[in-house]
Formats: structure tokens, C-alpha cells, sequence
């Protein structure tokens, strides 16, 4: 009798134990058959205090036997995401309590690498030792081990919680009878061992994708099996191929997200018109690029008193993609179109991005308006967003309305001039309004690539930006900065385009630098954007006004995604947001529906804004380092003819390791090694940019002018390498 007792009151313990469960309503709401919450799990380990062997912590929690296989599920996916991990005995440990760091491995091309931690602390550096268990991407948990003798904290992995990189795209090599694959991502610094059967007809020199079926370790390199080829390395647009594999961009869309849009009407139809306001007479135009088939916006206005009336009607790509379904699962999933030179990966299938959605010529389109009213001095006074049906009147180019506005009414349909004119009235008021808020104006050259028929660069040639260019800008910003005020002034969750202003590090550099050239900037321990602005009015016309004008935007952070509104800095906005493109970026459509929910009483729920804003915002990284690759494959390619020939050039870069070069008239860059630099030790200046010789004293700074020859261009790096020409 009394070991039965005792059994019940040890039974009723476990019971009360899982009961506890701070979180078990939550697990309650989400599963049929609620388990204890991760956090739960985590604070019985932490009352244990030593290491519990998993049999024991089932009897703890009172994991019944019908529980087992998803109570292991829970515990592999906690140990995959560093929080337990399990020691030499199998007992479950809290990786807390082993002064482990969880954090994302960065691969480095020279074989070395770091550890980036998930709570923001220093890197740990990796050597190649290390390295030669984890690929770049992979997540793991380390132990600090010391300090190199640099003064970083390096560390030793003990344990890979997550495998980054499970098919991988590179060109294959045949040595000594063993086929190896050599990874277009130099961060993953581990050739790839492939064995003779599982080649599938791939040839040595050929661009393949493997899929990894043994992930390395100490003593073990990686094992991969051929999947795909796609041809030889210079073939017609295999750069765009490599990089849409090597970043992993999604480029085909899904069986569902076909089917859906090809269901889609191919025009307006009656039933869409329901309550939507009917602006088909309005004489609103699109004005894009020459190349450019997807019209997210179009554009009107009118004199009214002393002000304007603007009109920017947006594509109502919300109508047709709804949440969560096929088309908009496969949107997010991409983030944005991604434009390479010479091909576009839309964000939407193009029945939609070409068709449906985009504002083309002469066909009713829906939209979603925001029509404002600007006073005199640029303030906007009103506005109101609603749905209507378009019909735009134009499609115009910003070469031919420039050309409009200057010296050529021939350049367009005459009856569109008068109200291209308007426009141009609005936007000299409104860029007046932006100066006098501060708003930062960076001048920066844009490029575009001629091709011959072979796919290859004819030549590079520059982009000037004109008035068109910025009138649209204006337009699209005074949009914007309206879809920010509504959602905020209802209070509804939205993903903002924030922009924050340098760090205390960064500034302190910055003045540093400047006050070697006789510059302030104003604003003290937080300067303004209006700051930067009388800044760069203040060195407009010097010869060094590039290199300072580089050096004021390296001091701020880059823009991102977030429902955090702080504020964007450049802009001096206090609240922005995109609204103007749903066709091509996501988080414009999640804006939309917002807007839309708002109208109608209601709100929008699309999930975890904060994770939104990181997937938006790393979508669109990825989608800027895919392009930069190809853009510097290209270019590469384009120079391999051009061996020996000397260039003018500028600094454009600088670091420990040498000299970064933009050369004149052609808009390609490359490297000057520290080693060509001279016969002396040059020694690196990060906060001056500079690299200086220790005994003659040269110094090669961040905007000097340099002349150089062209000595290597490697396709398998991109690199081009010069050597100074005196």
C-alpha cells in the first residue's frame, strides 16, 4: 500500500509539473495535442541543474507513450536551433549553461571564417581548421578558445545545429582520377568531391549543381551528386543562371502559382468595377525606362488655386493575389522581381507584372489612388486613397519627356504636353520643399550595358538622371509618405522603409576624416539629415567632392524593412513606407492591404510583421548581391581583351589588403594589390581611408586619381587585377 501511494503522489508531481506549463494555453490553441512549450522544457532543465537523460525528462513532464515520437520531434528541432544539445552520455544539456555561442557561420574565400553570434556580440574568428566542418551559412554552436594574434576572439565549433547549403552550383574539375566540383560562392571554401557514378554525364569544365549527400567534417570533405547541368561556362547567359542558383533566388514559379494565374481574367471585368471610383478620363500616364514592361504607377495633376492636385494611381495587384494564397505564398517567397541585364525574375507571374496589374496603354486597369493636395510651398494639405478604374493615356519614357520639357514638344502626344507641364510645375515646388526639410541628395552615376548579339558587352555608358527621373521620385515619395500617415494615424501595423542615421562609431570617424580637409558637420552628437545636406551643398564644385560626398554615405546604415518606425533619416521623413510598386516589391502589397483593410473598417493580419520586415529585407540583399555578381561577370568577361592596356582610374576603395579602382569612360572596377603599390610596408588607415607607406610616406587615399594596367582578368573570381602604371 505504501509504494502505491507513493507512485500516485510521484504521478500527481509530474502532472502538476506539466501543468505549469506557463505557455500551456498557447500550445493548447495551436495543437490538438498540446506537449510542454519550449520554454518550459527549457526551465525544468534549468530546476534540474545537471545534465538529464532524456528517459528522465519524459518522467518529469509525463510524456505519454503515444507522445514520444513528437516529444523527440520538439527536442531536435531545440537542439537544431542551439537552445539544448546533447553531451558524449546523451544527456540533454542546456547550451546556455556550456558558455556556448549560437551563431551563423560567414565563410571567408582565403579559407578562414567567423561566427556570427545570434545576439549581436563580437565575431568569433574560425581558422581553416575549424572551417573544414561547416559550410558557409551553416548554424552552429562554438566555445571561445582563445584570442589570435590579432586581438580576435577565435573559437572552436562543437557543434553544427543546421545545414545552410544542401545544393550547390560551381563548375567541375577532374584531378588525379577524382571529379571535383569547385563552388561559384567563394565562401564555401570546401571543394566538393563527386564520385565517378554520380556525375550523371557532366564533363570536367562544365557549370553544374550538386546536391550534397555527406556535409563535411574534420577528417571528411563534402560528397555530391550531379543534379543538373547547365552547359559550359561562357554560354549565353550563364552568368544569370550561376547567380540565380549560387543565391539561391526562387526563378520558377510553383505548379499552383501557374495554374492560379493562368485562371486569372485577361481583362477588367464588370464585376471588378464594384465600388471603385471611375478615373478612365483622366489623362493619367505612366513614365518608365525604355526596357521596362511592368507600369506600377501612373501620374496627373492640375493647378488648384495657388497649389496642385496630384493624382498617383498604383497598380491594385491586392485584387488579384490574395493573402495566402498560391500567387501571393510564391510573391513572398521572392520578395521583389530581381533585374538583371538583359532578364527580369518577376515577383509575379507575368499574366500579372505584364499584363493584368501593369498600367498599360489604352486598356482599363484597377488601381488603388492616393490623390493629394499640395499647397504652394510643396505641403501636402489633404489626401484620400480608394479604389478606382483607370485608363492610362501614355506610356511614356523619361528620355521623351525630358525631351518634352526642354527643347522637343514633338517628343510626345500633344494633347499630354500641357499636363506634363503641370508636373513639371509641381515637382520644382516640391523639390524646394525637400530642401528646405534637409533631405539628402546623394549624387551617384548609374550605368547601362549595350549588348551585341552574343549576349556580350558592346560597351557600359552611363545613365543621367534628368527631370523626369526626379519628377516621378517626387511624386512617388509624396505618395509614400501618405500611405505611412494613414496607417499610422489609424494605428494599424505596417512595414516601414526606415533609414537610421550614423552610429556614435561611424560619426566619430566621420569627423575625424572631415577635419582633415577643414569640414564640420553640424548637428553635434545627432546631426540631421539637413545636416549632411548643408554639407554636401557646401562641397558641390570641389575636385575632392566625390571622395567626400563617398565618405558622408559610407557613414549611414542601409535602409531596411520594419514595423519599428524610426524614421528615415536620408528622406527626413519621420515616418515612409512603400506603396508605389506592389507589382515588384512585396512589402508595397502588404501596404496595400493594409490601406485597403483600413478603408474598410478592418485590419490586416498578415503574420509576424518584424519577421516580414527581416524577409523583405533580406530578399532584397539577396536580390543586389545576384545582380552585382553578374554585372561583375560581365564586365570581367567584356576586359579579358584588354590585357596590358592602361587606364585612368579612381581610388574607389581602400583596404589593408590594397587599392579598389574605378576606371574612367569604361564603369569597371578592380583591385590594385598592396603588393604593386611599391617596395615599402603600407599600413592601413580605416577612419582616413588611406593606406600610407611606412618609409617613403605615399599615400593612397579614397578618391585619388591613379593610372593603371590591366594585368589578369579571372572569370572564375570576377576579379580584375591592375598594377599601377608608372
Amino acid at each position: 500500500m505504501k509504494a502505491t501511494r507513493e507512485r500516485n503522489v510521484r504521478s500527481r508531481k509530474r502532472i502538476s509539473l506539466r501543468r505549469s506549463d506557463p505557455h500551456l494555453e498557447r500550445e493548447r490553441a495551436r495543437y490538438e495535442n498540446p506537449l510542454p512549450s519550449r520554454e518550459w522544457i527549457l526551465a525544468v532543465l534549468e530546476r534540474e541543474g545537471v545534465p538529464v537523460p532524456q528517459h528522465r525528462l519524459e518522467t518529469l513532464l509525463d510524456i505519454a507513450p503515444a507522445e514520444q515520437e513528437a516529444f523527440d520531434r520538439r527536442l531536435n528541432a531545440m537542439e537544431r536551433a542551439g537552445q539544448i544539445m546533447r553531451n558524449r552520455r546523451g544527456a540533454i544539456c542546456l547550451a546556455a549553461k556550456l558558455d556556448l555561442i549560437r551563431g551563423r557561420v560567414h565563410g571567408h574565400p582565403e579559407g578562414y571564417g567567423f561566427l556570427v553570434p545570434d545576439d549581436g556580440g563580437p565575431d568569433l574568428f574560425l581558422n581553416p581548421s575549424e572551417m573544414s566542418r561547416v559550410l558557409h551559412g551553416d548554424r552552429a554552436l562554438a566555445r571561445e578558445s582563445g584570442v589570435d594574434r590579432r586581438g580576435r576572439r577565435e573559437g572552436s565549433i562543437v557543434e553544427v545545429i543546421e545545414r545552410a547549403q544542401r545544393r550547390v552550383v560551381g563548375r567541375l574539375h577532374l584531378e588525379h582520377g577524382i571529379a571535383l566540383l569547385v563552388p561559384e560562392d567563394k565562401r564555401i571554401n570546401q571543394d566538393i568531391l563527386v564520385p565517378r557514378e554520380a556525375l550523371a554525364g557532366a564533363h570536367t569544365g562544365q557549370v553544374a549543381v550538386v546536391e550534397i549527400i555527406q556535409q563535411p567534417d574534420h577528417h571528411i570533405k563534402p560528397v555530391g551528386r550531379v543534379v543538373e547541368v547547365l552547359g559550359g561556362y561562357a554560354d549565353p547567359g550563364m552568368e544569370v543562371e550561376i547567380a540565380l542558383r549560387k543565391h539561391d533566388l526562387p526563378y520558377q514559379f510553383s505548379a499552383e502559382a501557374r495554374s492560379a494565374a493562368a485562371k486569372l481574367p485577361k481583362a477588367v471585368r464588370k464585376q471588378d468595377l464594384e465600388a471603385r471610383r471611375d478615373l478612365c478620363e483622366l489623362p493619367l500616364v505612366t513614365i518608365d525606362g525604355e526596357t521596362a514592361k511592368d507600369f506600377d504607377d501612373a501620374v496627373f495633376c492640375r493647378p488648384e488655386g495657388k497649389g496642385f492636385r496630384l493624382w498617383v494611381a498604383v497598380a491594385d495587384v491586392s485584387h488579384y493575389v490574395a493573402h495566402g494564397g498560391a500567387l501571393d505564398l510564391d510573391a513572398r517567397g521572392r520578395g521583389n522581381s530581381v533585374y538583371f541585364p538583359r532578364r527580369v525574375i518577376p515577383m509575379l507571374p507575368e499574366e500579372l507584372s505584364n499584363g493584368l496589374c501593369s498600367l498599360n496603354p489604352d486598356v482599363d486597369r484597377l488601381c488603388v489612388v492616393c490623390e493629394m493636395e499640395i499647397g504652394p510651398r510643396g505641403d501636402i494639405r489633404q489626401y484620400q486613397f480608394y479604389p478606382a478604374v483607370m485608363h492610362s493615356q501614355g506610356r511614356l519614357t523619361y528620355t521623351a519627356v525630358a525631351a518634352a520639357l526642354e527643347d522637343d514638344p514633338r517628343a510626345v502626344a500633344p494633347g499630354l504636353l500641357p499636363h506634363l507641364r503641370d508636373l513639371h510645375r509641381l515637382f520644382r515646388v516640391l523639390v524646394k520643399a525637400r530642401k528646405q526639410r534637409g533631405a539628402i541628395d546623394f549624387e551617384t552615376v548609374e550605368t547601362r550595358m549595350d549588348f551585341d548579339e552574343q549576349g556580350k558587352i558592346r560597351r557600359i555608358v552611363p545613365l543621367e538622371r534628368n527631370d523626369a527621373h526626379r519628377l516621378i521620385e517626387e511624386c512617388m515619395l509624396a505618395a509614400n509618405v501618405c500611405a505611412s500617415d494613414i496607417l499610422q494615424a489609424h494605428a494599424h501595423p505596417a512595414l516601414y522603409r526606415v533609414h537610421e542615421g550614423p552610429t556614435p562609431e561611424k560619426l566619430a570617424d566621420l569627423r575625424e576624416f572631415l577635419r582633415e580637409f577643414g569640414l564640420h558637420l553640424g548637428g553635434g552628437d545627432e546631426p540631421h539629415a539637413k545636416d549632411y545636406a548643408r554639407l554636401l551643398e557646401q562641397i558641390g564644385g570641389r575636385p575632392d567632392t566625390q571622395l567626400l560626398q563617398t565618405v558622408l554615405l559610407r557613414s549611414l546604415k542601409q535602409a531596411v524593412y520594419s514595423p519599428e518606425n524610426v524614421g528615415h533619416f536620408g528622406l527626413a521623413y519621420e515616418a515612409y513606407t512603400h506603396f508605389t510598386s506592389p507589382i515588384r516589391r512585396y512589402p508595397d502589397l502588404l501596404v496595400h492591404r493594409a490601406i485597403k483593410a483600413v478603408l474598410a473598417g478592418g485590419s490586416y493580419r498578415p503574420g509576424d510583421w518584424s519577421e516580414l520586415g527581416e524577409h523583405c529585407s533580406q530578399t532584397e540583399r539577396r536580390a543586389d548581391e545576384a545582380t552585382r555578381d553578374v554585372e561583375a561577370w560581365l564586365k570581367c568577361y567584356s576586359m579579358r581583351g584588354r590585357i596590358g592596356e592602361i587606364f585612368s582610374a579612381t581610388i574607389s576603395g581602400v583596404a589593408g589588403f590594397g587599392v579598389f579602382v574605378a576606371l574612367d569612360e569604361v564603369y569597371v572596377e578592380g583591385m590594385v594589390h598592396v603588393s604593386e603599390l611599391g617596395n615599402d610596408y603600407y599600413h592601413f588607415d580605416a577612419s582616413r581611408h588611406q593606406l600610407t607607406g611606412e618609409r617613403a610616406r605615399r599615400r593612397f587615399r579614397l578618391g585619388d586619381r591613379v593610372r593603371v594596367r590591366l594585368v589578369r582578368a579571372d572569370l572564375e573570381t570576377t576579379r580584375l587585377d591592375f598594377v599601377l602604371a608608372e
